[in-house]
């Protein structure tokens, strides 16, 4: 066990335990490294997630260890660190961490946090007693109500490769730029390719849903061949799924700039959209990452609050047409104008068909 290290970040004192403790056996990355890392990225980081509430993924022996995720801060805790009370699905209420510095991210990391996953909220500065709100038809919303991210997730199905979903990146972006939406663009870090726009603050997770929810219907109908918005497994064929339920009231996602927990340390990259025909997921890890930022700076460092109005004004005419709500995942309520959650291969055979 190698000798505790103090950190100096934020005016605040961070004790890094065991910084030689391999993390990433790939190449031998300790959490030091990990450590560095994260202060190598502090601009960019903060930039996309300063502020907002995340939930831990835990990995206290590395990427190759056991693993959990982290849903409630530990009873002890140092007393500058900032929490919020945010709520899952079915209403169950926990104390989230608030990324309110860099030494919020360093003591994460301490506990071995090789994953975090971010609310597309904010939660108010110092704040540990944020009540549960509602909205008018007495649902929950998010930490603060106002959802200020659309989070596009191109997800891969199966026969699809990375240049598929290169494509499919274009061809959202070319809509959103249609509809005068700012889009970004991320690796996942894993397999897929993250789309964001940051927002107005004007709108709750059910409406940024919708938007999300009418963005994958417009395009499997312009692109029905290599797009689709189907919930179910079975009815995507090989195409690109886009993921609209990760715009979900309470949906946390991976972060700009975290580390994912892979072996070979790979980083959830916001990227120029000129790089997007040459980068990998694989390109871009903590050893990579730094370089890329002092050379090039952060790609989404000029993004300014979209409106989601015309996905809105979609999602209204294909309402009115007859459309019913895209499915939720199964551990959200049965929702008003959502169809049978039953898988539609069993339905038919349930029907007799």
């Amino acid at each position: 066990m190698s000798a505790a290290t103090d950190i100096e970040v934020d005016g605040r004192t961070v004790t890094i335990s065991n910084p030689d403790k391999i993390y990433f056996t790939k190449r031998g990355e300790t959490k030091l490294d990990l450590v560095n890392y994260y202060l190598a990225v502090a601009a960019p980081i903060m930039n996309t997630i300063k502020d907002r509430p995340v939930l831990l993924e835990r990995y206290p022996d590395g990427a190759s260890g056991k693993s959990w995720f982290q849903k409630r801060v530990p009873k002890s805790v140092p007393d500058w660190l900032q929490t919020t009370v945010v709520s899952t699905p079915n209403g169950t209420t926990s104390d989230a961490l608030v990324a309110a510095d860099m030494a919020h991210i360093l003591w994460a990391v301490n506990l071995g946090c090789l994953g975090f996953h971010v609310w597309p909220t904010h939660a108010d500065p110092g704040s540990t007693d944020s009540p549960t709100v509602y909205d008018a038809a007495g649902e929950v919303l998010p930490p603060t109500g106002a959802t200020d991210e659309l989070r596009i997730d191109l997800d891969p199905s199966p026969g699809i490769s990375f240049d598929d979903l290169r494509t499919a990146a274009l061809k959202t972006r070319a809509l959103c730029t249609e509809l005068g939406i700012d889009v970004r663009i991320k690796t996942s870090g894993s397999r897929g390719l993250h789309l964001y726009a940051l927002l107005q603050p004007r709108w709750d997770g059910y409406q940024v849903r919708a938007a999300a929810v009418a963005l994958a219907r417009e395009l499997e109908r312009r692109h029905p061949d290599t797009i689709t918005a189907a919930w179910w497994k079975e009815e995507r064929g090989s195409r690109v799924f886009v993921d609209y339920n990760q715009n979900a009231p309470h949906k946390t996602v991976f972060g700009a700039w975290c580390v994912r927990p892979k072996v070979g340390a790979q980083v959830s990259t916001p990227i120029p959209w000129d790089d997007l025909p040459t980068v990998t997921n694989d390109d871009l890890t903590i050893a990579t990452v730094p370089a890329r930022v002092a050379e090039h700076g952060d790609p989404w460092a000029d993004r300014t609050p979209q409106s989601i109005e015309p996905l809105l004004d979609m999602s209204a005419k294909d309402m009115a047409a007859g459309l019913m709500d895209a499915p939720w995942p199964p551990q959200y309520p049965k929702m008003p104008n959502e169809p049978s959650r039953v898988q539609p291969s069993r339905a038919r055979k349930d029907n007799g068909d």
